[in-house]
């Protein structure tokens, strides 16, 4: 399906971003272990405080976002993550980079990504057709997965080459070539009609609670997500610090499942024409709820590398399915001038949630081990797909 010239300069921008991200994965956990030798519960810390207060800062920004046009507001989100990040090798290389100037720039990059998203989604709806939405949003899901598959093994390699600073560099550089594409795009621009202008930040909160559907999958969503995202510094301090991974390894431990997510996103528009697109995130929403619980099976050496790559490449192919389908079914229900403020509040809840866990669970792998908390999760997550099954509405 043809998606227009417009649409490739926007897929291209996300693109780029996307494999400076992946490539820089870990990079964080990896200098605070590494190179200023910050403790377990300092490195979950890190990821939950610059969440948290990224979500805090962003979530005034829905209703900004909405009143301006997006481009100029994407091109300017992209400028500060590339300040942001590149003041990180810019600090290591003068000596005196900090715990403190890592978790600001957690939050500046956090910030500009939550409204990044905000604007790009509404400009995502202005720019394609609903009935080509989900092939839209499966091209994004598919590039984000084929970044994950092949980002971590690359920057896993030049972090055993050149340090995880570099790989901070290259996502910094990553964020300056995605504005460039974005100043590519022609056409109309979209903002919000002058009637929604002087909505307040919490608009986004009263339209998904107001839409019953869409509430569900909200909580469904977040609740998934934070789960996941409170067992990522555990995977990363108990692959890295006690059972001793090399660099290589941990990045191909995450990007090789993400192959999965490709297929996945790849197949989601075709599951969806052939067995509806209600049928299809029913049982992938279930099925992703049900692989996390085999991380609890994750030892040392070859059999430990090999379960991690099973389960997530598992887990990361029901991902593929299922995102693409919430992502559409989610711009559906929302009208065009509150695109930007649900998406805001949608962001803005998901990392404030992953925050609050990923600091509980950092506490739980203090008091008793990352394995331990991270078998918790994977329970906790069994009960999450009874949030779906009266979504019969929602696809």
């Amino acid at each position: 399906m043809r998606l227009g010239h417009n649409f490739r300069w926007l897929w291209s921008a996300y693109a780029v971003s996307t494999y400076g991200t992946w490539m820089a994965f870990g990079a964080f956990p990896l200098i605070a272990v590494q190179v200023l030798h910050s403790t377990v519960f300092a490195v979950a810390l890190l990821e939950a405080a610059g969440l948290a207060v990224a979500a805090v800062v962003a979530f005034p920004l829905g209703p900004w976002v909405d009143r301006r046009a997006k481009r100029p507001v994407m091109i300017a989100m992209d400028l500060a993550r590339f300040l942001a990040m590149a003041s990180v090798p810019l600090a290591y290389f003068c000596g005196s980079l900090s715990f403190g100037q890592l978790l600001a720039v957690s939050v500046v990059s956090g910030t500009a990504s939550i409204a990044f998203t905000a604007a790009s989604g509404a400009y995502l709806k202005h720019l394609v057709r609903g009935d080509q939405l989900l092939v839209a949003n499966g091209r994004f899901e598919g590039t984000s997965w084929v970044a994950t598959a092949a980002g971590p093994p690359l920057g896993g390699a030049l972090v055993a080459v050149l340090g995880p600073v570099v790989t901070v560099l290259a996502n910094a550089l990553s964020y300056l070539l995605s504005a460039l594409g974005i100043l590519r795009l022609r056409g109309s621009d979209v903002a919000a009609p002058a009637a929604s202008r002087e909505s307040g930040f919490l608009e986004g909160w009263r339209f998904i609670v107001g839409d019953r559907a869409l509430r569900r999958l909200f909580l469904n969503a977040i609740l998934v997500s934070g789960l996941i995202m409170a067992t990522v510094p555990l995977l990363s301090v108990l692959l890295l610090g006690q059972y001793h991974y090399p660099a290589w390894q941990y990045g191909l431990a995450f990007g090789l499942p993400a192959l999965g997510g490709f297929a996945g996103a790849r197949l989601s528009a075709r599951l969806s024409a052939r067995y509806g697109r209600h049928r299809v995130m029913i049982v992938s929403g279930w099925s992703r709820s049900f692989f996390p619980l085999g991380l609890a099976l994750v030892q040392p050496g070859l059999p430990g590398l090999l379960t991690v790559i099973v389960v997530e490449g598992l887990l990361i192919t029901c991902m593929g399915v299922f995102n693409p389908i919430l992502a559409t079914e989610r711009l559906r229900r929302t009208p065009a001038d509150r695109v930007a403020q649900v998406l805001t509040t949608w962001s803005v809840s998901s990392k404030l949630l992953q925050a609050a866990l990923m600091v509980i669970w950092g506490g739980l792998a203090t008091l008793t081990s990352p394995l331990t908390a991270i078998t918790l999760s994977g329970l906790f997550l069994l009960a999450t797909p009874l949030l779906l099954r009266t979504g019969s509405g929602a696809a």
